[in-house]
């Protein structure tokens, strides 16, 4: 893989110089010092992933992804020291496309390969989003009848570009919106309990993290919160479990879409939105075939078309929708 590093301290290239040296695959094709410098070297050369730094001079990693993302867009990977001081500058890259989040491999303290590991299974992770792989395919055709729930559900997934979309989304509910919302977005659950506070001061909605062995509720609003899948068992409950471990994307809105699927009888809404690859658009198929309504992002709303457009190329989403119509759209159903 051809990657790019942005950063303006030069421990941290040579800690990710060495990181990298483990993949012999993986070539740094070139190193900018500041978000500028990214923004001109990316448009002449676009590597496979960048590796950007959020606190930078003359340019921060927020504005050079948003600038990469508008004008030569790729894969973008934050690379930071301090995670817990960079968590609203974390949502906001991502917001405008960065798809994931990883500390900065740590220089002369025990096994470097071990400091290297998060790094290089994040890149490995990419890989296959960037390569349209798949690391297994579902028949959608099956759907098994369940436990008897009542009430609505609003199953949401969101990957690159999610957290701002996810934001608008939620400004364009009621409070007292009466269906329950479960969110699926690819985040490290360090940062899940980070971004549920954020999108709650954001949007107005209360946010919080899912827990194991509760119901969605009717107005609550709960966000997958671990590295495990999250799924709704037969009794109606939540659960995060490890199965399937081939998923690349943990948690996996596919996984969830398909539970919802299978066991939830009341009404439903599947919507999925911006994000890389393909995950949730099989879900989003199931749910589709089981009579719920489902809707995907549109192209022109999206900061990173790929799994809305999956989903649009195997006919799973009932209605293709810019994000602004979609809160909206969501009030009418469960008016």
């Amino acid at each position: 893989m051809k990657i790019a590093i942005v950063n303006d301290m030069p421990m941290a290239i040579e800690a990710l110089r060495r990181a990298l040296a483990f993949e012999p695959e993986h070539r740094i094709v070139w190193v900018a010092r500041n978000g500028a410098e990214a923004v001109q070297m990316c448009a002449a050369n676009t590597p496979d992933l960048i590796l950007m730094d959020l606190i930078m001079p003359v340019m921060d990693g927020v504005e050079a992804t948003r600038r990469i993302m508008a004008d030569s867009p790729c894969a973008i990977v934050l690379v930071t020291v301090d995670r817990e001081q960079n968590v609203h500058r974390v949502f906001e890259a991502m917001g405008h496309g960065a798809l994931d989040v990883v500390d900065t491999p740590a220089v002369g303290a025990g096994d470097p390969k071990e400091a290297a590991a998060p790094l290089l299974r994040k890149i490995f992770n990419i890989g296959w989003l960037i390569g349209q792989r798949s690391a297994r395919e579902r028949s959608a055709g099956t759907v098994l009848q369940g436990a008897v729930r009542r009430g609505g559900l609003v199953a949401i997934g969101s990957s690159a570009g999610g957290p701002a979309a996810l934001e608008e989304l939620l400004k364009g509910l009621p409070v007292s919106f009466p269906a329950a919302v479960v969110l699926v977005q690819h985040v490290d659950q360090v940062f899940a309990a980070g971004m549920a506070e954020w999108l709650s001061s954001a949007s107005g909605m209360p946010v919080r993290l899912a827990r194991e062995g509760e119901p969605p509720q009717p107005g609550q609003v709960v966000l997958a919160g671990t590295n495990h899948h999250i799924r709704l068992l037969q009794d109606g409950t939540l659960a995060y479990t490890a199965e399937p471990v081939n998923e690349i994307y943990r948690p996996s809105i596919d996984v969830f879409f398909e539970s919802v699927a299978r066991y939830w009888s009341g009404d439903a809404v599947g919507v999925l939105l911006t994000g890389m690859g393909r995950d949730g658009a099989q879900g989003l198929k199931a749910m589709r075939q089981k009579g719920f309504l489902t809707i995907a992002q549109d192209q022109a709303s999206s900061a990173v078309y790929g799994m809305p457009k999956a989903a649009a190329a195997i006919d799973a989403a009932v209605e293709i929708r810019p994000l602004r119509t979609i809160a909206p759209r969501l009030v009418e159903v469960f008016a």
